[in-house]
């Protein structure tokens, strides 16, 4: 299985992500932003990364530029329950900045692990739209 890094600033989250996953199979490192997870991510790259968007420190649209000009090739998974702006367009920001497939929360496991799967099993080629999935499929 893969090796995940979960970013979220929110510890219910990311204890809810990581089990999840867990369960599936999937090994989980988490950060609490942006920042701390760019370190992470550079000492020791991970299959994919699922980040939240809103996020002291370094938000989620930072952390995704930082980490797709450093490292292109990083599969990516954002997430988000909207803040101050609609959550559909910070998704599709995302979406445009490298992300493969992003997740409305709030999300049920399977959505999460329907994700992770489609993330891991192809690569999207460049002009494909991305993903978007919503808590409420």
């Amino acid at each position: 299985m893969a090796r995940i890094l979960v970013i979220d600033d929110e510890p219910r989250t990311r204890k809810a992500v990581r089990r999840s996953l867990e369960s599936a199979g999937h090994e989980v490192v988490e950060a609490e932003d942006g920042k701390v997870a760019l370190r992470m991510y550079a000492g020791n790259p991970t299959d994919l990364v699922i980040s939240d968007i809103y996020m002291p420190h370094m938000d989620g649209i930072e952390f995704l530029m930082r980490l797709h000009e450093a490292f292109p090739e990083a599969r990516i998974i954002t997430m988000s329950g909207g803040g101050h702006l609609a959550k559909e367009k910070v998704l599709s920001a995302s979406s445009t900045l490298g992300a493969v497939i992003t997740l409305e929360k709030p999300f049920g496991v399977d959505d999460l692990l329907a994700a992770v799967d489609e993330a891991l099993g192809h690569d999207t080629p460049d002009g494909e739209e991305t993903k978007t999935r919503d808590g409420g499929s």
